[in-house]
């Protein structure tokens, strides 16, 4: 299984006609893993924690303003023990994975998976963000390397430009700003050479900082699911493109 990096989008993305069936589509290209490990912008907690593996994991509706039916959702995933317990074998003993037994599933994850995984009846857990830094965050995700041999789908799920206090339209097709738009194209040229190094440099090279994201726990999982690839030099497959509500849902499968 490849690593990938999507943009997960706030509940309403579950009815957008256009976002939808690129993650449907994206979904059948990837096939069926034998289980999920889900790195979501919305948990950020150190050391690295998993979530509860017990069948029927309770969602988190982290969000407000929406329309009350977003908050009756459900997305009962079987039983992730045996997932829980691979996962915990593969980080080093100085630097041991804990687990989170009543922590349930954020909306970076049960939002995406509900469009792409909608039987959820695939074992998912989440893995925290135990830390903001890019190279620290890519050796995590080297870590979790062995689990593609186990048909684990490793995702980082974030969004590639976030600056929500920055929006000035707020209509689903509102044309992105100039700083979206800046961090988008060059975030991508950048991973198309390769260049890693200046990627990790974010907060400093690219265009659009601070605004494209304020705070970077919506970009951050992209290294976790970079670390996991097997050949950086390698392009990704830009597997979702353009704008919601200007910001850059650019989403991608790694090597």
């Amino acid at each position: 299984m490849r690593p990938i990096f999507l943009g997960h989008g706030a509940p309403p993305l579950l009815d957008d006609p256009v976002w939808v069936p690129q993650l449907e589509r994206w979904a059948v290209r990837i096939g069926r893993p034998a289980g999920i490990l889900i790195v979501s912008a919305h948990w950020e907690s150190a050391p690295a924690m998993l979530s509860g593996a017990e069948a029927g994991t309770p969602l988190i509706y982290d969000f407000g303003g929406f329309a009350p039916h977003y908050y009756e959702m459900t997305y009962k995933t079987p039983d992730a023990t045996a997932l829980a317990k691979l996962v915990a074998s593969v980080f080093p003993d100085d630097s041991p994975v804990l687990q989170h037994q009543h922590r349930g599933l954020d909306h970076g994850a049960w939002v995406p998976l509900k469009v792409m995984y909608p039987d959820a009846d695939i074992p998912v857990l989440q893995l925290s963000l135990p830390t903001a830094d890019p190279e620290r965050l890519m050796q995590m995700g080297s870590w979790l390397r062995p689990l593609r041999d186990h048909g684990v789908l490793i995702i980082g799920s974030g969004f590639l430009t976030h600056g929500l206090p920055f929006l000035r339209e707020w209509r689903v097709d509102a044309t992105p700003p100039g700083w979206s738009a800046d961090f988008d194209i060059w975030a991508a040229e950048a991973l198309a050479r390769g260049d890693i190094e200046t990627l990790m440099a974010f907060r400093d090279q690219a265009p659009g900082m601070p605004y494209a994201h304020p705070t970077v726990e919506h970009l951050t999982p992209l290294f976790v699911a970079l670390g996991a690839s097997t050949a950086l030099e390698t392009p990704p497959v830009t597997e979702v493109d353009g704008y919601f509500m200007g910001l850059a849902k650019r989403s991608f499968t790694f090597s």
